[in-house]
């Protein structure tokens, strides 16, 4: 793992940020999507200083993370939803878990307490990443959306910051 880094991610690193992203879709256990958004949709979309990708010791883009507001209710500012996807051939490298420390150290120092993912069920090598990295099990949103045409689970995870009060 001497070999990857974690990097703020730049407009450049567009094309395979979503490359990626779309790899995950299609795999079908990653999201309720099923296409990448365009690059300007998911700038739009997501906090600037959250968001990372991995990179080898070529610059090859392994992976990345980033988080989006979970509301625009004062309440909520210290509340973000995640998202992270390592490209398939990747995996199992420990990409994911550098990303998730990457933006766990970041979001803390902004002042955010809370993040939040909803993870499929059959994804158990996300949920075990997930629970690896310190988020807990909040409960099982029951056929909460339709995917391909199926009713799908979704377990809802935190990671609750214990230096936020």
């Amino acid at each position: 793992m001497s070999d990857i880094t974690v990097r703020p991610m730049a407009a450049t690193d567009a094309d395979r940020v979503l490359e990626i992203y779309q790899m995950g879709l299609d795999g079908g256990q990653a999201s309720f999507e099923t296409t990448a958004p365009t690059w300007a949709a998911f700038d739009t979309g997501r906090l600037p200083d959250h968001r990372f990708v991995a990179v080898d010791d070529t610059d090859r883009r392994l992976g990345w993370v980033a988080v989006a507001p979970i509301s625009t209710r004062a309440v909520y500012a210290g509340v973000v939803e995640h998202s992270v996807y390592v490209d398939p051939g990747d995996q199992g490298r420990g990409v994911g878990r550098l990303l998730l420390q990457a933006l766990v150290a970041s979001t803390e120092a902004a002042g955010i307490w809370t993040i939040q993912s909803g993870i499929f069920p059959e994804n158990a090598a996300s949920l075990a990443l997930h629970r690896r990295a310190g988020f807990r099990d909040v409960g099982v949103r029951e056929r909460i959306g339709r995917h391909h045409g199926r009713w799908r689970d979704v377990v809802l995870l935190e990671r609750r910051s214990p230096a936020i009060a």
